[in-house]
């Protein structure tokens, strides 16, 4: 891992063209990829895309569409498990660009390495699965039961999972038939260039996927409203996935087709401690969940809900738990808490500490010393005395921001649980096994944990994904997701033909 920061630092300041029908193209205007530990450290100079560049990509993924789709699912899952071997080898080469531009450690970087090659290998095994005939076949008639892919898919993908996230939303396009268009996140653009070469490199053929970094609100609405676009995956906030909602649900002029939106979208996340929890796990599990790359995670705890008897020696021993964390460069294996990913965020989440000390009591802020100044820094804040319905406890802040809340009973704490607009996740900490079946049934949330800590599903294992203002319910990972990006077909033949017409061209 030295050697590959070592590696990738030496390639800081390449430029990374737009990449469309394999062909690269070199804009005017760059998007400058900032190093977040690091202000002065500019990681790689993206190209800017313009409206005519999105359209010229839709054009080439349109164009491609036919071949592609063609392909025999066999042979897409090939070139799919192609990928992943090449990303397995270049896997501390990929974790340490995320280490540089998304400030994520080590361990969270190589994680999201690891969670792609899952999503290749995992899609590719799944798409093999819905290639198997099916149907039924009786005296004079077949059915068959058949999958088709949808068309050109574009893939809006967020920052803070930047391999994992956008590779298995674009993979699950590609290897189900469609073709796609790369839309990463701004402040992650040189990762999504490294996946485009992979693709590349695979064996994905020209205008099937294509690279197009670029401002969201120049580009977005171009690529969300074009006719030709018949499916949007995005991942992101809840506002931008609302934008998109109303965006592709507009039938445009020429459109023959419904389009389909993903959105998987943020959440606000809790975990209740029941008065017999014990204690360790559940003070490193909350630290780990709230904490863990900054709280920027959408899987995030940024409540937890204590019952009353437990409630001080709780937070007492969270504070000091907290107090253990060791700020500075993600580069650096000794930290755990490094920058937030720009200054922007940075200070939307000093907005809600702002907010946090009128709503509640301040217990603990960590000391940022010299880093306040070298990059985009939060230290880890931790509120008490927290009411249920208070601005820092229902909205999403995307930071390392923890509201601890008091509880009466079971009942006050599921209430609390399931008072806000997301169901994303949660989690319990308990010995008693008639409050954690009571809290399966009711905490209703996507994905529910139980004497862990709330963040890092696993592919397959635990398939990702919330309801409500959360996302639209299917799970990243599971077995149904490939299923969004496909059409179902049957074909019925009637087989009691009395004979068969000469075939015109031979007689």
């Amino acid at each position: 891992m030295q050697d590959a920061l070592a590696q990738v630092k030496r390639q800081f300041g390449q430029s990374y063209p737009l990449v469309i029908d394999g062909t690269r193209i070199t804009t005017t205007a760059t998007i400058d990829s900032i190093n977040p530990s690091h202000l002065r450290e500019i990681v790689g100079k993206c190209g800017k895309a313009t409206k005519a560049d999105a359209e010229q990509a839709i054009a080439a993924a349109h164009r491609a569409f036919a071949s592609w789709r063609d392909v025999e699912p066999h042979t897409r899952a090939d070139i799919i498990v192609n990928a992943a071997a090449i990303m397995r080898r270049r896997r501390f080469e990929l974790a340490a660009w995320q280490v540089y531009e998304c400030g994520k450690n080590w361990r969270e970087a190589d994680a999201d390495v690891c969670e792609a090659i899952d999503f290749l290998e995992y899609y590719a095994v799944e798409m093999r699965r819905l290639a198997k005939p099916a149907g039924r076949v009786l005296p004079g008639e077949d059915n068959a039961f058949f999958y088709e892919p949808r068309g050109v898919t574009v893939v809006i993908a967020p920052w803070n999972f930047p391999l994992a996230i956008l590779c298995g939303m674009t993979t699950a396009a590609l290897v189900t038939g469609n073709t796609a268009i790369m839309k990463p996140a701004e402040q992650s653009s040189v990762i999504a260039a490294k996946l485009m070469d992979i693709y590349e490199e695979a064996g994905i053929p020209p205008g099937v996927v294509n690279y197009l970094p670029g401002v969201g609100e120049e580009i977005g609405p171009t690529l969300a409203e074009h006719p030709d676009v018949a499916l949007v995956a995005f991942t992101g906030s809840r506002g931008v996935g609302m934008l998109l909602n109303r965006q592709t649900a507009v039938l445009a002029s020429g459109q023959a087709h419904i389009k389909k939106l993903i959105a998987e979208l943020g959440g606000k996340n809790a975990i209740i401690i029941d008065d017999d929890a014990d204690l360790d796990e559940a003070v490193n599990g909350v630290v780990a969940s709230a904490f863990g790359y900054q709280g920027q995670k959408c899987s995030a705890c940024s409540r937890v809900i204590v019952m009353a008897p437990l409630y001080d020696t709780f937070l007492e021993r969270l504070i000091e738990a907290t107090k253990s964390l060791k700020i500075g460069p993600a580069e650096d294996p000794s930290c755990k808490v490094g920058p937030v990913i720009d200054d922007e965020s940075r200070q939307r989440i000093l907005g809600y500490i702002d907010k946090g000390k009128q709503e509640a009591r301040l217990v603990h802020a960590g000391d940022l010393g010299f880093l306040g100044s070298e990059g985009t820094y939060v230290a880890p804040h931790i509120f008490a005395d927290m009411e249920a319905d208070a601005i820092i406890a229902q909205e999403e802040i995307f930071g390392p921001v923890l509201a601890v809340i008091k509880a009466r009973d079971l009942t006050d704490a599921l209430n609390v649980a399931n008072c806000t607009p997301y169901a994303l996740t949660g989690g319990l900490y308990s010995r008693s096994p008639d409050n954690i079946r009571r809290v399966k049934r009711e905490f209703r949330v996507g994905n529910l944990y139980i004497n862990r800590k709330i963040t890092g599903a696993l592919v397959s294992r635990q398939p990702f994904g919330g309801f409500k203002l959360s996302g639209v319910g299917s799970k990243a990972g599971g077995a149904d997701y490939l299923l969004q990006f496909l059409l179902p077909r049957v074909i019925t033949e009637n087989t009691m033909r009395r004979g068969f017409a000469p075939n015109i061209l031979e007689s």
